[in-house]
Formats: C-alpha cells, sequence, structure tokens
C-alpha cells in the first residue's frame, strides 16, 4: 500500500503545473497491451521504441538480454526512462513465463503472409507485443510459443522495417483504437497512485537527502 502522507509530502514540494501533469499523463497511461523486445543488438533501437512506448502511453517496457547486455541510451531515450517502467529478463523463457502469468497473451510482430493484419488486430484482450533483433527477427522459440502474429501492412519492395519504427507504427495505432474503444484499458487507483510516487521521487533532486528527513521524523 502506497504511504498516502509521503505521497502527499513529496507532491507538496512539486509545482502545481507538474502534478496537473502527473495526472493528464496517468490518465492515458495503460497496461492493456505491454511491449517486449528480445536481444536488440543496437540498444539505440531499445531506447527508441522505450520512448515510443512513454509517447503513446505503455506504462511498462519489457526487454530480455540473453546475449547483449547493455543499459539504455539515454540520450536516445529523452527522459522516457524516467516514467516508463522497465523489466528486464536474462531468458526468454522467464519473460513469457512472466507476462503470461500476468494475463497477456503473447503476440509476435512479423512480416509472413498469414500474420494478422494490424488494423484487424483483435484489441480486447490483454496483449505483450514482441519485436525481434535487427538481422534476425523474433527466435523460433517465442514464434513457437506465440498465440497469435501480427504484422504491418506494406506495398514497396522491402519487407521489414527497422524494429523502432515498426515498434511505434503498432503501438501507436493499437494505442489508439484503445482509447477510442469501450475497453477498461486504464490503470488502476492503486497503480496511479504507485506512480505518482515514483514521479515525484524522479522529478525531486536530492532524494535520498529528503527521504532521510522525512521518515527521521516521522518514523513509522
Amino acid at each position: 500500500m502506497i504511504d498516502i502522507d509521503y505521497l502527499n509530502f513529496l507532491e507538496n514540494i512539486l509545482t502545481d503545473n507538474r502534478k496537473e501533469k502527473f495526472l493528464k499523463v496517468l490518465e492515458n497511461r495503460t497496461k492493456h497491451f505491454t511491449i517486449a523486445v528480445e536481444d536488440i543488438f543496437q540498444m539505440h533501437n531499445t531506447s527508441a521504441v522505450m520512448r515510443s512506448c512513454e509517447v503513446f502511453g505503455i506504462q511498462e517496457l519489457n526487454v530480455i538480454e540473453q546475449r547483449y547486455g547493455k543499459s539504455i541510451d539515454k540520450e536516445i531515450a529523452m527522459g522516457a526512462q524516467k516514467w516508463v517502467d522497465i523489466n528486464t529478463f536474462d531468458s526468454i523463457t522467464n519473460c513469457v513465463d512472466t507476462l503470461k502469468s500476468k494475463g497477456y497473451q503473447i503476440i509476435a510482430t512479423t512480416p509472413h503472409e498469414n500474420d494478422c493484419l494490424m488494423d484487424d488486430f483483435d484489441i480486447t484482450k490483454p496483449s505483450a507485443l514482441f519485436f525481434g533483433t535487427e538481422r534476425d527477427g523474433l527466435s523460433e522459440e517465442i514464434l513457437q510459443g506465440a498465440d497469435g502474429f501480427l504484422k504491418i501492412p506494406m506495398v514497396g519492395f522491402t519487407e521489414s522495417l527497422n524494429i523502432s519504427v515498426s515498434a511505434s507504427i503498432i503501438i501507436q495505432n493499437l494505442t489508439n483504437r484503445l482509447r477510442n474503444s469501450n475497453i477498461d484499458w486504464h490503470l488502476s487507483e492503486e497503480e496511479i497512485l504507485v506512480k505518482r510516487l515514483a514521479w515525484a521521487k524522479n522529478s525531486i533532486k536530492d532524494i535520498k537527502r529528503i527521504e532521510e528527513r522525512y521518515f527521521g521524523e516521522n518514523p513509522k
């Protein structure tokens, strides 16, 4: 449970504009869809996907680091790492099992002919959308274990897009359709409180010193 007194204490440090911005953004945040990227060799692509998640309201990004252990490119992410939750996994199995346990269906994004086109995709089910490597696409493990497949319609000679471009197109399309639907896609009240607290802490300089002072004066 969130310590409401502590949340109020931190938010009193913020400007009214900042607090109002938090609430406005949280109104459009969702966990109905989540994004997963698999072993992205060029880390700036993962950072760009994270930025798209933030811009279009996806709260969680799942990163599988089975082969390439790299860190988020903060310059590309442009601060998005402060507002999007990053879940990291050391294997495909751990990631897939965790997302399934949360009620997500596993959707592999691929350019194959028989895949579901983006505009025909059923948005009613909570879905984890998987994007693969620049060189090889998604692994066979994910393709074999997927509950469904999704592709972007293309009419040119090129058969694929850069992963960050693909993710941006799909995320924008699906979140826009979601917001125009009757689906209950919003964060819960508890989830909103959790993010308000996390974002307040991310917005305050010298937060450790402030926390020490507050809990020293308000022991539990």
